[in-house]
């Protein structure tokens, strides 16, 4: 099983060094209107939330530090304002690397307690891999510990945190007036999440993050994804299903003393074959959450 385990990790830590060697020139931001003043923007990393008005623009995560020109100019199709606030959901670097540029702009970093200290320290990565402090003007200037609100273009954001879900900082930005939420990668429409242990995600918090979202929204409500198309409660809720679906299955075979490489043939995917074809495959899902529950 170790040896498993190892090759896990090292798939993960090969796909990081590829991601940070990779050429953007052909990536194309696509922009997608969520409400009046609410759009969604894709290219390579997490979705992009922008919010226009009269105050300015905020948003909300900002890809890999490659793409901030291209992003700045998508944002300039929307509005003659730079950025005046930049929300992060978490700390990986798709959804942090241009924080830089942004802050260079002028604007604030609004992020959990958390965030910060990983974007300003070094961290240990699988096989004593490390990632290097992010540079200071790309470390948030405004941090919470559970929740904060902002108060911009006649909308109330608020920014929830939800503890060792994907990390151990991650939050929900809700549009409470437009009934838009940003999940961050607390949510992956129709794929395997990505728990990050190493940095103090859990199966058990990730669950607990997406049924705190579920209470959140309703029928109405347009779900923002860290990663896939937007969304509906709907989607939510089969997400939310097939993580419980996926644990009470890995739950089972550790019940009934399955080994690992014995879980990994059981076809514990069934239903969810689809759902691999992102960063997280089937075999690394069973994994992930076998080696949590294993543990306990």
């Amino acid at each position: 099983m170790k040896n498993i385990i190892s090759i896990f990790f090292l798939t993960i830590c090969l796909s990081v060094v590829i991601s940070a060697q990779k050429d953007y020139s052909d990536v194309k931001i696509i922009t997608h209107k969520v409400t009046d003043n609410i759009y969604m923007l894709e290219g390579a990393g997490g979705n992009i939330a922008i919010l226009t008005g009269d105050d300015g623009v905020l948003m909300v995560d900002d890809q890999f530090a490659p793409l901030s020109d291209k992003i700045k100019l998508a944002i300039s199709e929307l509005s003659d304002n730079s950025v005046h606030y930049l929300l992060n959901t978490h700390w990986h670097g798709d959804h942090t690397g241009g924080n830089a540029h942004f802050a260079n702009d002028g604007a604030t970093i609004i992020a959990h307690d958390n965030v910060r200290k990983r974007l300003s320290t070094e961290q240990t990565r699988p096989f004593g891999r490390t990632t290097p402090a992010s540079p200071k003007e790309a470390w948030p200037q405004l941090t919470f510990n559970d929740e904060i609100s902002i108060h911009y273009n006649n909308e109330t954001i608020h920014m929830i945190h939800h503890h060792n879900a994907h990390t151990d900082g991650d939050a929900f930005v809700y549009f409470s007036d437009s009934n838009v939420l940003h999940m961050g990668d607390c949510f992956f429409k129709d794929r395997f999440p990505y728990i990050d242990k190493d940095m103090g995600g859990t199966p058990s918090g990730y669950i607990n993050a997406v049924s705190m979202a579920l209470v959140l929204t309703d029928a109405d409500t347009q779900i923002i994804p860290g990663h896939g198309a937007l969304a509906t409660k709907e989607d939510l809720y089969n997400y939310h299903r097939m993580l419980i679906t996926m644990t009470d299955r890995v739950k089972q075979c550790i019940s009934i003393g399955q080994s690992l490489e014995e879980a990994l043939t059981s076809n514990l995917i069934e239903g969810y074959e689809t759902w691999g074809s992102g960063f997280i495959n089937a075999e690394s899902i069973v994994k992930t959450l076998y080696n949590a529950y294993a543990a306990d």
